[in-house]
């Protein structure tokens, strides 16, 4: 039995999840979901828009990654002007890649030291006046203070090539608004107003000492809390490397063996599917030559380090080696494992925005190109969350008249709601009454994945979340909401 959800559209992506639990007699879970009951609405009303408007209207779609949305709209929209990938200024990519990539840090580094890491530091069943940024801030000061150092650099990156930290408009279509100055790279240089990029540099590999330290001493219950198989799609480079800004699309099944061949994202409609369900507003996208019962895939940090050959920066490529060596197989299945991937995230974009800042390409003056007038345009890029695919068709008054949205968090929701299910019936099944760490046990199997409407919920240490308990005849035995 479902219940139904009706709520009014809403046009947000930061917003609320509900858990809905069915209990067969003997008090066994039968039935775990994860329900996102927001209606966005950006496919419908951006039409009728001018295409150049794009990249500044859907990055109102999320106020921790707009840069996301910015970056692969502007791309879908070079594609429009007739610019095609690698086609745009060397000072135009570059500064587009030191944006991505400091947007990336910065929504890492939220994730992990806001949201994440108090549960890790502190456990499940912490009292919840505890377990939130707050406490850490207490008990672990100078982890807290890296954090928020970190973050800070982030998002004064992001200030200094999209124009300001929150839905930018710096992409234009076939370039760049503006290059940057020798000043401005000082500023991230030097160390006096944020944290220098080498201290962060630094920084990220003291964390990742930590983190690798952690696994060693809880591995049994980070290897055990929530491991299930699944395929994990992402973009790679060239040589199959890790490449958050542009490369093909892979995807490998659980055991490594690649089932979508590095193909050209603008032919993504020939291999991805999307499937809907009425119990939610968020679609799940499958590969169609495996189909939707099987073909669902999981995306972000853990998938990237599971698709990709290597990544191009030395440290981060020596810390991924580590990774892969402790958890003693190839492809990573256990959801946990998503902090530690996003800690090697940060040091690979912390080495990449290095060697950016030295690059004399920023300071070039050809910003934009333009070519021969289309009336489609696909762009993807690997957001903070995973793969995120923008489509759109314009029509001859340089209209959109349609626009496709496959964002990370929909490419999880089959994986997000296994997830549930499998802990759900962990912690819940046979037992008379849903307790405080329970719910958390529910809530932190969500966070590993960093889905939207975890990242934008800033209360003490909780997520809005609602969970409710049926018997086996559909009544409602108990009800928690937070």
């Amino acid at each position: 039995m479902t219940r139904k959800i009706v709520i009014e559209p809403v046009t947000r992506v930061e917003g609320h999840g509900k858990v809905t639990l069915h209990l067969g007699a003997t008090n066994k879970v039968e039935e775990a979901r994860l329900h996102i009951v927001e209606f966005r609405g950006f496919e419908k009303f951006i039409q009728g828009r001018p295409y150049w408007e794009a990249p500044v209207l859907v990055q109102r779609l999320c106020g921790i990654c707009p840069v996301s949305h910015h970056l692969a709209a502007a791309k879908a929209i070079d594609r429009i002007v007739g610019v095609g990938p690698g086609e745009i200024t060397a000072v135009a990519e570059k500064m587009r890649r030191l944006m991505h990539y400091g947007q990336i840090f910065q929504s890492h580094a939220l994730h992990f030291f806001y949201l994440a890491a108090p549960d890790l530091l502190f456990g499940l069943d912490a009292d919840p006046l505890k377990r939130n940024v707050l406490g850490v801030i207490r008990e672990h000061k100078e982890l807290a203070l890296k954090g928020i150092k970190l973050r800070k650099f982030g998002q004064e990156i992001i200030k200094a090539t999209a124009g300001k930290k929150i839905h930018g408009i710096s992409a234009v279509p076939g370039g760049i608004h503006k290059n940057l100055s020798k000043k401005e790279i000082r500023y991230f240089t030097n160390g006096k107003e944020v944290p220098s990029v080498s201290s962060c540099i630094e920084w990220m590999e003291e964390i990742l000492d930590f983190m690798r330290d952690y696994h060693a001493k809880n591995r049994e219950w980070v290897d055990g809390f929530c491991h299930f198989p699944s395929n994990h799609m992402s973009l790679v480079g060239a040589d199959g490397e890790m490449d958050l800004y542009h490369g093909k699309l892979r995807a490998i099944d659980s055991r490594g063996t690649t089932i979508l061949n590095d193909v050209d994202y603008e032919d993504y409609i020939d291999h991805l599917g999307e499937s809907v369900k009425e119990w939610t507003y968020l679609k799940f996208p499958y590969l169609k030559n495996i189909g939707p019962a099987e073909g669902w895939n999981r995306v972000g940090p853990l998938s990237r380090l599971n698709v990709c050959e290597g990544i191009p920066t030395p440290r981060a490529q020596k810390r991924l080696e580590e990774y892969r060596s402790f958890a003693g197989e190839r492809v990573v299945n256990r959801s946990l494992y998503y902090h530690w991937a996003r800690l090697v995230e940060m040091l690979h974009c912390a080495e990449y925005m290095h060697q950016l800042l030295n690059d004399d390409d920023l300071q070039g003056e050809t910003l934009v190109v333009k070519g021969n007038r289309r009336r489609e345009g696909i762009g993807v890029i690997e957001a903070p969350r995973g793969t995120l695919l923008h489509h759109y068709g314009v029509s001859e008054k340089d209209e959109i008249i349609r626009c496709n949205l496959i964002v990370s968090t929909t490419h999880n929701n089959e994986a997000m709601n296994r997830s549930v299910r499998i802990v759900a019936d962990k912690a819940i099944s046979g037992q008379p009454e849903i307790t405080e760490p329970m719910l958390n046990e529910i809530e932190t199997a969500i966070r590993a994945y960093d889905p939207c409407l975890s990242c934008a919920t800033h209360a003490v240490g909780e997520m809005p979340l609602k969970v409710e308990l049926f018997n086996n005849d559909g009544k409602l035995l108990q009800e928690r909401l937070r």
